[in-house]
């Protein structure tokens, strides 16, 4: 028989939460690496078979995508993480309204 669900099943990096930087909060505060689950420096879990997301139990419930994230959102999003704002354009590339300017040399 068919298991019946309503609700949605959103995971870091996927497009209702496309950065992956909230997994190392995640793991560590769920003791991932105990259970035998690292991340690679690409914020992947290894082993590949791994899975992670954030379970909504709620009737009315939708799957939803973000618009594309213009540079006053990373703006605000580098502080409050305390992070370079080229990392964070780093990370949330595809989804960036903008291209990033080079940086520096």
């Amino acid at each position: 028989m068919a298991e019946r669900y309503r609700g949605i099943r959103p995971a870091f990096g996927y497009p209702a939460c496309p950065d992956h930087l909230p997994k190392r909060r995640l793991f560590a505060l769920l003791g991932a690496e105990e259970a035998g689950i690292t991340l690679t420096e690409n914020l992947a879990m290894m082993p590949a078979a791994s899975v992670s997301g954030i379970y909504i139990q709620h009737p009315q419930a939708r799957y939803f995508a973000i618009g594309t994230i213009t540079r006053d959102q990373v703006d605000s999003y580098a502080e409050r993480m305390g992070m370079p704002v080229d990392e964070i354009e780093r990370w949330l590339a595809p989804n960036l309204a903008y291209e990033p300017e080079a940086a520096a040399v």
